[in-house]
C-alpha cells in the first residue's frame, strides 16, 4: 500500500504543479492531469490545516479554562 504524502511532501508537489501549468508547455491532456493531482493535493492539505486549527483550539481553550479555574 501506497503512503500517504505527508502536508509537506504535498505542498512541494503543489509548488511543482504550479511551476509546471504556468509554463504553458504541457499538452492539454497531462495538463488536465496534473491539474487534478493539484486540486485533490490540495484539498488534503486544507483538511490537515483545518484538522490542526482545530486541535490548536481546543488546546487553546482547555489552556485558558485551566487559567480561569487558578
Amino acid at each position: 500500500m501506497k503512503k500517504k504524502p505527508d502536508y509537506e511532501q504535498s505542498m512541494l508537489r503543489l509548488e511543482e504543479i504550479v511551476e509546471l501549468l504556468e509554463s504553458g508547455e504541457l499538452p492539454l491532456e497531462e495538463s488536465m492531469k496534473l491539474f487534478e493531482e493539484g486540486t485533490k493535493l490540495s484539498a488534503e492539505c486544507y483538511e490537515t490545516l483545518k484538522k490542526a486549527e482545530q486541535k490548536i483550539t481546543l488546546l487553546a481553550d482547555i489552556e485558558k479554562k485551566e487559567d480561569d479555574e487558578q
